[in-house]
């Protein structure tokens, strides 16, 4: 690249606007404007570019240049092309491109070539959805609430039934290594190995174009109009090609960017018609991934113009995976995020339509961290209150845990889990912190030893019916259920079999497994009394009161915290209430 041109454009682009595209900038000074800086993770802003003397400085990381270095750095380009880039930004004409090598150049035409055609395709396509067989397509967008207006904004098309129609619209403009380079088109191979004659690959389809950041179509999601085997998947989207790579493009990321940089965050969903139903409902900031799983490259794009993030998949089993997965790639960028659950189990694209765009902005308003999310998804996934469950709902949680770069922020999410699954926040924090310094993503399963109340309320009902020990365990079994609800579910079960035996019977004969039986014997191995007393029996179960009530105002708190910051007053005041009878019949026990 000739060094005066260089130079000239240097002197013409301005840092600021240049850099603003990429980073969202706030004034700091007469002369300085500063962000968050794109080159590393961080909170508070210590990115700073200076308008006067046109150069960049983060006192975080200590990477500092001027407009070329930051193009160079932030788009990972080579020098030549960071100076195409800023030309390209500040409306300078590019003068005539020298390459490094024959091989560069054609590389460089083949990429044109390509971009070429995908723009003839997207026009054609365009011109069939107007045609008369374009008809059933018409009905079927008109049906997902698309007008002309919404269908003209985001290039939607039609592919005909017709296998060879694209084919010679398109011959002229290309030689066929670029027509087979496109992903428009299918063949079968030869009986010598050598491909067949090409076909359309998408046919009877409606057409929705994939844009790179710049604006230019790179590809294409064709969605069936049939059902049926013979229909083939519900949506195909174009293979891979030298202009697109589905993992490293976001959808609609050329329309939302700018209004991502304003707002400072993105609202993230899985489907095309989503991301068009939620971006003409007036939420421009939306984007959505490109069928397939978000993915590594997509969140360094995505880091570039946003620091906050809403994940709103679709509430099935695939959608929650999805989500786990993008909230890690997300939390180890930075970012902080938010994820929504619609009601009624409605994508986007159904919420918008049934409820409204307001009713839509305002579930997103609404929505919870990410950490409240995860801690309601580890309730859900592994419901139980025994210890068993806990362990396996804290080693859900605990990967996510340790990918939050905050000590702070670390103890807060374990202080809430810890509240929501019903365990001492301490304990909690110790396990978090042995599994760490031993680099585990689980914490350890800790044998099931029962403490001394637990021993003594099952010798109490391993007793005859008719004793004392007996009576007082059934009495209050009776009476405070509710209370005894937080009981192991093994020994829970062990003490219904004991309850139900019939006058006289043997208490281990009584039991459904050997393991059963061991817990058990093991009782009576280790507490030699047949019979404890009832001031035994009675002070065990206070114990086992207590431990189940505290466990409920822990569950109860978290609750709370959940409501409040959803904004559900109705539910405060009613868990507020039952938070106000446990402390009550604590005190009465103490």
């Amino acid at each position: 690249m000739d060094t005066d041109f260089a130079r000239r454009v240097k002197e013409q682009a301005d840092i600021v606007k240049i850099v603003g595209e990429y980073v969202r900038l706030r004034k700091a000074g007469a002369q300085n404007y500063s962000g968050l800086c794109p080159f590393h993770k961080e909170k508070t802003p210590s990115f700073s570019v200076h308008a006067g003397r046109q150069f960049y400085h983060c006192f975080g990381c200590g990477q500092s240049g001027d407009v070329f270095s930051f193009v160079q750095k932030v788009e990972n380009i080579g020098f030549p092309e960071a100076i195409r880039v800023v030309a390209q930004k500040c409306g300078i004409p590019l003068p005539r491109r020298d390459f490094a090598s024959p091989e560069e150049a054609a590389e460089h035409r083949q990429r044109g070539k390509l971009l070429e055609l995908q723009e003839a395709a997207t026009a054609w396509f365009e011109e069939q959805l107007r045609s008369p067989e374009g008809a059933a397509a018409r009905e079927y967008l008109t049906g997902r609430g698309l007008g002309a207006e919404g269908i003209a904004k985001f290039r939607i098309g039609y592919a005909p039934e017709d296998f060879h129609s694209l084919r010679r619209k398109l011959e002229p403009l290309a030689d066929q290594e670029s027509l087979r380079l496109s992903g428009l088109f299918s063949w079968k191979e030869q009986e010598d190995g050598s491909p067949g004659p090409m076909y359309a690959r998408f046919r009877k389809r409606v057409m929705f174009p994939i844009a790179n950041e710049g604006g230019r179509v790179i590809a294409f999601t064709a969605r069936t109009l049939e059902s049926g085997e013979k229909a083939g998947p519900k949506y195909l989207n174009s293979p891979e090609t030298p202009l697109y790579s589905k993992g490293q493009v976001l959808f609609n990321l050329d329309k939302a960017r700018q209004a991502i940089r304003n707002d400072g965050g993105a609202v993230l969903v899985e489907g095309q018609m989503d991301c068009i139903s939620v971006y003409l409902a007036g939420i421009p900031n939306v984007i959505a991934t490109s069928g397939t799983a978000f993915t590594e490259f997509q969140t360094r794009l995505l880091r570039r113009h946003a620091t906050k993030v809403i994940v709103n998949f679709d509430p099935d089993t695939a959608g929650g995976n999805a989500a786990e997965k993008s909230i890690a790639l997300l939390t180890e960028e930075g970012f902080d995020v938010q994820v929504l659950t619609l009601e009624g189990g409605l994508d986007p694209d159904r919420y918008v339509r049934e409820r409204g765009a307001r009713a839509y902005a305002e579930a997103l308003r609404g929505a919870p961290t990410y950490q409240s999310w995860l801690i309601e998804r580890a309730r859900l996934l592994f419901p139980g209150r025994d210890p068993k469950a806990k362990t396996e709902a804290l080693n859900f949680l605990l990967p996510h845990i340790r990918r939050i770069p905050s000590r702070i922020a670390r103890d807060a999410f374990a202080n809430d889990a810890a509240q929501a699954l019903g365990v001492d926040s301490a304990l909690v924090r110790a396990e978090l912190k042995e599994a760490a310094a031993r680099r585990r993503d689980s914490i350890a399963r800790h044998d099931q030893r029962l403490n001394h109340a637990e021993q003594v309320l099952l010798l109490a009902f391993s007793s005859p019916r008719s004793g004392e020990a007996y009576l007082v365990a059934e009495g209050a079994w009776q009476q405070h259920e509710r209370e005894f609800a937080t009981l192991r579910s093994d020994l829970r079960e062990i003490v219904e079999l004991l309850r139900v035996r019939p006058d006289g019977a043997d208490a281990l004969s009584a039991l459904a497994t050997e393991e059963q039986r061991q817990v058990l014997a093991g009782i009576f191995v280790s507490i030699h009394d047949a019979e404890p007393e009832p001031e035994q029996v009675d002070a065990a179960i206070l114990a086992i009161r207590c431990t189940g009530l505290e466990q409920e105002q822990r569950r109860l708190r978290a609750a709370i915290d959940q409501a409040e910051r959803a904004g559900s007053m109705d539910e405060v005041l009613r868990l507020t209430r039952e938070n106000q009878d446990v402390t009550r019949r604590l005190r009465e026990i103490d």
